[in-house]
């Protein structure tokens, strides 16, 4: 499914992966005591980054790559009923391989 969404800045669109739920001894957990996923897909960069000097700094990501986000960074969103976590490039911890 193609997303009209195109971020600005150094900003990136993640796709969150949610953890498997797996149940011990019955007990189910609520997803109000749920963690935050920490890992994503990316799904669409921004227009990059300028530095100082004026120049265009590339993307050390790019689209399809596996990542690990900051636990408390970046801005959830809905978009066609899909969760997504808008963040900037700076909260990308790292690439998974």
């Amino acid at each position: 499914m193609a997303i009209n969404v195109r971020p600005l800045g150094d900003r990136v669109l993640v796709q969150p992966i949610e953890e498997k739920e797996t149940k011990k001894g019955g007990i189910i957990i609520p997803d109000t005591a749920k963690e935050k996923p920490q890992e994503g897909q990316v799904v669409a960069l921004g227009t990059g980054k300028v530095d100082d000097n004026g120049k265009k700094v590339e993307f050390t990501v790019k689209k399809g790559d596996k990542v690990l986000i900051s636990k408390y960074g970046g801005t959830e969103v809905k978009i066609e009923n899909e969760k997504y976590t808008l963040v900037r490039e700076d909260d990308i911890l790292g690439v998974i391989s």
